[in-house]
């Protein structure tokens, strides 16, 4: 009896430890040296977004980890630099299934912003069950530190397929958010597939305030990225498909949006093409991914690279030169 009892405890302790570490993953963080482009070549990393907080430079990204067939992208990654040259990879801080009601590996394209203090992490993926049918959607995560971990700040979707079925009865179009707070404290949210939408968030990042508008842009397709240098803001964004990274300017963040041209040719022998531009240091950055590292890369394995971006004097931006050197190059 006494070695039953022990036994059922032993085994309580097993399952605990198990389930443990089924939401949080504890591994020793990664030092990686970047000398070209893809920046990381260990594991495949798609849809990046970045993030500046005081001297470090932040990469957030899904991971590929299909077989070149389908996205299959059960985790979020994060890497960390100071030097844009040494980089850490850290423990995995947010994974599709942390999120109670989202189906699927479908870590999909995500955005982490600051605000007061806490780091909110906005993420597309697949919600499990909306008027009884599955939808894209996109969730919000919370953390007090900018690598994790995450945990998901409302315990159901912020955005949802029926609530943009007025503009397109596409199951697929609520994906790929960006997040822009601007100088006054306002936070915007951006987001769609073959339409942009946004509307405003309330001051605790996870509520909407407002009513959902559409954006009219050029030959949108996906992929929104806003950001702001001087008085103009930039909404970039992929368009076509394969897809090309174009871009849109405005003195306004409600528009309009006056369309520019396009920014990032299409990306080697990746149909999708997504990117984020931040400032770091005095210069500008511009982060995306290909389908670079050989022999498997693709569509459904793809890289983040980096490479420098430059404005001309009347604001618009110069197109930008991808380079299998990278930051190195000279």
């Amino acid at each position: 009896m006494k070695k039953s009892l022990l036994a059922s405890v032993s085994l309580l302790v097993v399952l605990t430890v198990a389930a443990k570490s089924e939401t949080q993953i504890f591994l020793p963080d990664t030092v990686i040296t970047a000398t070209a482009n893809p920046l990381f070549t260990h594991r495949y990393t798609a849809d990046p977004a970045a993030l500046v907080v005081d001297d470090t430079f932040y990469i957030y990204a899904g991971e590929d980890t299909g077989e070149g067939r389908d996205y299959n992208m059960p985790n979020w990654l994060v890497y960390s630099t100071k030097d844009m040259k040494t980089w850490t990879e850290h423990n995995i801080p947010l994974r599709a299934k942390d999120f109670s009601w989202a189906i699927g590996n479908s870590a999909w394209a995500s955005q982490v912003v600051e605000h007061q203090g806490k780091y909110y992490w906005y993420v597309s993926t697949e919600h499990e069950n909306v008027d009884g049918k599955a939808g894209k959607a996109i969730g919000v995560a919370v953390s007090d530190s900018p690598t994790g971990p995450f945990k998901d700040a409302i315990g159901t979707a912020l955005v949802t397929n029926n609530m943009t079925t007025q503009w397109t009865d596409i199951p697929w179009d609520d994906i790929d958010p960006t997040v822009y707070v601007d100088k006054d404290g306002e936070a915007y949210l951006f987001w769609g597939n073959r339409q942009c939408y946004y509307v405003k968030l309330k001051n605790n990042m996870v509520e909407l305030d407002g009513e959902i508008k559409p954006v009219a842009l050029t030959n949108f397709t996906e992929a929104p990225w806003i950001h702001k240098r001087g008085d103009w803001y930039y909404l970039s964004y992929a368009s076509g498909f394969p897809e090309k990274t174009v871009y849109a300017m405005s003195k306004n963040i409600h528009g309009p949006w006056q369309y520019k041209g396009v920014l990032n040719e299409l990306a080697g022998n990746s149909n999708t093409n997504h990117q984020a531009i931040v400032e770091f240091k005095g210069s500008w950055y511009f982060v995306y991914h290909n389908g670079a590292i050989q022999p498997n890369g693709g569509s459904y394995r793809r890289s983040v690279c980096i490479d420098r971006l430059y404005y001309e004097k009347d604001g618009t931006i110069k197109r930008i030169q991808m380079t299998s050197e990278g930051l190195t190059k000279k």
